[in-house]
């Protein structure tokens, strides 16, 4: 069954060597199809419409090669926990002796909490999109309860993780950035949140205008929460 299984072609492709996305550690990145949510800002089109291109058999061959001179896998997309046999792959992955950092929308808290449970996960970075009240507007999907499912269960847990959030000025304003804030500060959430800023000049899922960086020049930081802004 699980040669079935590694023969799914659920990978678009290979990021093969970063420092960037793994905080302090040497990584590849593997970009997973396909996403239950269509950001506007989304500026890996070809990857959430797209069609897999390489199979789990094949990075596992490919992660065999890199013993030794990577120390984990990041698996990102797309929406990597939509993938029915997540659990198994990531199962060979540590069996490889890489440490396994999921980024993920939230979306499939039953799938966080298999993975925390069976100790398959060593850091996640989770996506929060906007508030609830324009989840929808930004995300063109119902899908802040498992979002929030899913935060609830990373604070519950003890697997390093980090918030970040995707800015483009047209979509979050100064006013709803800070409700983001007290809505983590309501859940108990301290640490590191990050802004990831819109790349402009890029193709994206939405016909969306230049994204401003004015936001900056104000202070978000709080007493429990440090905002950090990236790119």
């Amino acid at each position: 069954m699980l040669q079935k299984e590694n023969a799914t072609k659920a990978i678009f492709s290979i990021t093969p060597f970063t420092l960037l996305d793994y905080p302090h550690k040497a990584a590849c990145i593997l970009w997973f199809t396909g996403c239950n949510m269509r950001c506007l800002y989304c500026y890996n089109p070809e990857i959430v419409l797209g069609k897999g291109k390489i199979s789990f058999d094949e990075v596992l061959s490919f992660l065999t090669t890199r013993k030794n001179l990577l120390d984990a896998v990041v698996l990102s997309g797309g929406e990597c926990t939509m993938h029915k046999n997540l659990i198994p792959f990531v199962e060979q992955i540590k069996a490889l002796g890489f440490d396994v950092k999921v980024d993920t929308n939230g979306s499939h808290p039953e799938v966080l909490q298999q993975l925390m449970h069976k100790e398959l996960i060593d850091y996640v970075a989770l996506d929060f999109k906007a508030s609830e009240s324009k989840y929808k507007q930004v995300t063109q999907s119902d899908l802040f309860s498992a979002f929030e499912k899913s935060l609830h269960l990373l604070l519950q847990n003890k697997v390093p993780f980090e918030v970040r959030t995707t800015f483009h000025s047209d979509l979050i304003d100064e006013p709803e950035l800070r409700s983001m804030i007290r809505y983590l500060e309501s859940k108990q959430y301290s640490g590191n949140y990050y802004i990831q800023h819109f790349v402009n000049e890029v193709k994206t899922l939405g016909d969306l205008p230049r994204s401003s960086r004015e936001i900056e020049k104000n202070a978000f930081t709080t007493r429990t929460i440090q905002v950090n802004f990236r790119g």
